[in-house]
């Protein structure tokens, strides 16, 4: 499994390998170029049953959910939580960037178990040993102004990502699922219906805001950790936006700028719950809202403060 240390010099010694990559579609879905190239060892990736996936659409409290789930697993020692940058410590499982740096599988490959994984694949795309081996699956779901808003600003700074061009276009290209990882109404829908089925926990980022602590039992729970409520309360502290912020453990300050370039936007932005009433004209919304009722028809799935 590659270190920090790997990472860091791969990252900072070679950034010429890196550029805005064209999105190539992988069976119907959007994806960066070298994602698209190596499809075929991801597609067949080997889970194990111990394994965690912890799913999101992008910019919908990824980050955040990565570091609730290390802390309750190392008990809430802060300090054991600070061992590596998080991309470190729960491999990306489909990314894959140029040579040196190892592909997402490569990483995952010889990890030790049990293993914390990232995806943002949607749920027909995740590797069926996932579903075979039973394992659990953790979707964070944002709702979708908001998760629009902030995938706008990530991919004006993320230097691997398509050009977002002027806001109104992009709009029209989140609406019609035209940006990276694909239509966002059809990866919040399809992990939804899939509850049923799988071992799946969707947890809501509104609901995050709202109580996070209350959130954090949830997530206990769904992974059978019991912990004493001073650690609980730790952890709380701990994964609030303002102190993850300030931890070059969570924020990707260790990122270069050739990849993201922080000048235009820190990766850790908002994190705020109706930040897209900022951004949305009359219009905007008013187009927004009548395709956001079409495309949502016929779901029991609700997403607060939306409309």
């Amino acid at each position: 499994m590659a270190s920090h240390k790997d990472y860091k010099e791969a990252l900072h010694e070679h950034p010429e390998v890196f550029r805005r990559y064209p999105l190539v579609p992988v069976h119907g879905v959007p994806l960066m170029e070298p994602i698209a190239q190596q499809w075929g060892p991801i597609e067949n990736f080997e889970a194990r049953p111990d394994d965690l996936l912890i799913s999101t659409y992008p910019k919908a409290g990824t980050t955040w959910m990565q570091e609730i789930v290390d802390l309750i697993y190392a008990g809430g020692d802060i300090e054991k939580a600070r061992r590596a940058p998080t991309y470190v410590r729960i491999p990306f499982l489909e990314i894959c960037s140029p040579p040196p740096l190892p592909s997402g599988v490569d990483t995952l490959v010889n990890a030790p178990s049990p293993r914390v994984i990232k995806t943002h694949l949607p749920f027909q795309l995740v590797p069926k040993s996932f579903l075979k081996n039973k394992c659990k699956i953790i979707y964070v779901a944002r709702n979708a102004k908001d998760n629009l808003v902030s995938y706008f600003f990530f991919d004006r700074m993320n230097l691997t990502q398509p050009e977002p061009g002027p806001w109104d276009g992009y709009v029209k290209k989140f609406m019609e699922g035209e940006v990276a990882w694909g239509s966002w109404y059809d990866h919040v829908r399809l992990y939804w219906d899939e509850m049923a089925n799988h071992r799946i926990l969707y947890v809501f980022y509104e609901d995050m805001k709202e109580d996070l602590t209350r959130e954090i039992r949830r997530l206990m729970d769904f992974l059978e950790v019991d912990l004493p409520e001073d650690v609980v309360q730790k952890i709380t502290h701990h994964t609030s936006f303002q102190v993850m912020k300030d931890n070059p453990m969570s924020n990707y300050s260790t990122f270069p700028d050739a990849l993201f370039d922080k000048k235009i936007s820190p990766f850790m932005r908002k994190g705020e719950v109706g930040d897209w009433k900022n951004y949305f004209t009359v219009a905007q919304r008013e187009i927004f809202d009548a395709d956001y009722e079409l495309k949502m028809k016929g779901t029991t799935l609700r997403f607060r403060d939306v409309l």
